[in-house]
């Protein structure tokens, strides 16, 4: 069986306010004329469909649109998991009509463990790979809250229920491996030894939901990740496998080679697994530097390749302020206007030893940097500037989450 892994999707995710329905639409394309080219059967999507709990309704015609166009390709199951983005209730929504047109829908965890186990047959009816799809586990999944519980206690129930959620499959997956069957495993987690980028929002409390690649089942063939936008394995196991965004989500992942994977399983174990890169149709790129070295590189920007205009992230390096910075960047980017855009200009780095108090404050109040939590650990330090954070910033990183929660079950 062929199988393609993919992840990390964020229909409708915005830059700066853009939109990102463009890049969307060009990756879903270019998808499904490689499930054509590469006569894909299995398609693995590990969650984050969107990068909403309540997508706009443009991001929910991607998706819809995508699933039709793909049940008329030679693709015969597509395999869809929540992540900490999705909606449980969005994303099951049409669960049953789904299932009809083999699009197997997992929105949220279930403490059956069968209820997430997915065989998938041959038209002759034989099952010839078998799918653990696990979605993001969010705490209540895992663990329950212990009154006076401490910190390094939380953690630990924490890996201990990911781990547990995943060691609950393995006799029921036996019989499979006894035929010769491969199982693979999906997941939307953090993995440790992974490499975030600066998009990524931390998941569990503070990423303490890590578990390492030795506490998946030896079961698993294929692990298919999702949750790091940089596509990598877990730890140099070559079966673990984080697929990444298809689209570089923030300016952290310009250097970032997108792709998916392909995978073949022949004789009951993964016999080949291949990366293809996905093609760029925006790019989005950083300059930064002393004025003279910006000016030169954003007049060297080739922008020939792509279909659609760069977007561009500047930050200048200065010896002492420069009043006309402003209108020399804007002179030089007007020769670039049909190729680039300046999407954040970054306030410019003084480097003198000493910076003036009016410096200093417009350095801190770059906004396009900040979340919630970094403001928090912030006003922490401010106040309490000896002592540990890690476990205030952890209570507030819960209570962010479960507002979350509770704002999409109000908007529901």
């Amino acid at each position: 069986m062929r199988v393609l892994h993919t992840s990390d999707w964020h229909l409708g995710q915005r830059l700066v306010n853009l939109e990102r329905t463009e890049e969307h639409q060009h990756f879903l394309d270019w998808l499904l004329h490689t499930i054509a080219q590469e006569q894909v059967e299995v398609l693995l999507m590990s969650g984050d469909v969107f990068d909403s709990g309540a997508p706009s309704n443009t991001a929910l015609k991607l998706y819809y649109t995508f699933l039709t166009k793909v049940c008329a390709t030679c693709c015969r199951y597509i395999i869809i998991t929540g992540g900490n983005h999705d909606s449980v209730s969005t994303l099951n929504a049409p669960k049953e009509l789904l299932e009809c047109f083999n699009i197997h829908v997992i929105g949220g965890a279930s403490p059956d463990p069968l209820e997430e186990l997915i065989e998938l047959k041959n038209e002759q009816g034989q099952v010839q790979l078998v799918v653990c799809a696990v979605p993001f586990l969010r705490d209540r999944d895992v663990r329950l809250s212990v009154p006076g519980e401490r910190f390094e206690e939380r953690e630990q129930r924490i890996k201990q229920g990911i781990a547990a959620h995943y060691e609950a499959f393995v006799p029921h997956i036996q019989q499979y491996k006894q035929q010769r069957i491969p199982v693979v495993a999906m997941g939307h987690l953090f993995a440790a030894g992974g490499s975030a980028s600066e998009s990524e929002k931390e998941i569990h409390v503070g990423n303490l939901g890590q578990i390492g690649a030795d506490q998946f089942p030896l079961e698993f063939d294929y692990v298919a990740l999702g949750h790091l936008h940089r596509p990598q394995q877990v730890n140099n196991r070559h079966h673990i496998r984080y697929s990444g965004s298809p689209i570089p989500l923030s300016f952290s992942e310009v250097t970032d080679k997108k792709i998916i994977f392909i995978l073949d399983f022949e004789a009951g174990k993964l016999a080949n697994l291949r990366e293809v890169e996905i093609p760029v149709c925006r790019k989005l790129v950083r300059f930064k530097g002393p004025l003279e070295k910006v000016k030169q590189q954003i007049a060297a920007f080739d922008n020939s390749a792509c279909t659609l205009t760069a977007w561009a992230e500047i930050q200048v390096e200065l010896e002492a302020p420069i009043p006309d910075l402003n209108q020399q960047l804007e002179e030089v980017l007007h020769l670039k206007k049909d190729e680039l855009q300046l999407l954040i200009h970054r306030p410019p780095v003084i480097q003198k030893a000493v910076q003036t108090l009016e410096q200093q404050v417009q350095e801190e109040a770059d906004l396009h940097t900040l979340r919630e939590k970094d403001v928090f650990l912030k006003r922490c330090q401010s106040a309490f500037p000896d002592s540990d954070h890690s476990e205030l910033v952890a209570t507030f990183s819960e209570l962010l989450e479960l507002m979350g929660q509770g704002e999409l079950e109000r908007k529901i």
